[in-house]
């Protein structure tokens, strides 16, 4: 299965294991699954931690390479074709970041890991 992380589960991952759902972390130790994280996400928390809305347990850059690497995840970059999608998309939910994983996630047909209930309204497949 493909799976695509939203922000607070790759933090969660990295940082804080116990507040992962116990399906999002069997999905996320199953080797037989594909982890992404959204070149989104990466920009998002790399706001955040700017802003200083956001401490990770390590500089962001060291951060993530670690994470990404402790995780086995590649990045999906966005392109025109998850714009568009993302462009048309209704606005249940608020967050064009998050709006940009439901888009990322329909048209490579991955599930979300997310414990954001909002996003089932997109009719994606959320694991939490």
């Amino acid at each position: 299965m493909k799976l695509i992380l939203d922000a607070h589960a790759l933090i969660w991952a990295v940082d804080d294991p116990p507040k992962l759902g116990s399906q999002a972390t069997r999905a996320l130790r199953d080797p037989a699954n594909d982890l992404f994280v959204s070149a989104g996400t990466v920009w998002e928390l790399a706001i955040k931690v700017g802003l200083g809305k956001l401490s990770l347990s390590l500089p962001f850059r060291e951060w993530m390479h670690l994470a990404m690497s402790d995780l086995g995840t590649a990045v999906l970059p966005i392109t025109v074709e998850y714009a568009d999608v993302q462009s048309r998309l209704p606005r249940y939910h608020g967050d064009p970041f998050d709006r940009l994983l439901v888009a990322q996630a329909q048209v490579e047909n991955m599930s979300l890991l997310s414990s954001d209930s909002v996003l089932d309204q997109y009719g994606v497949a959320r694991i939490w």
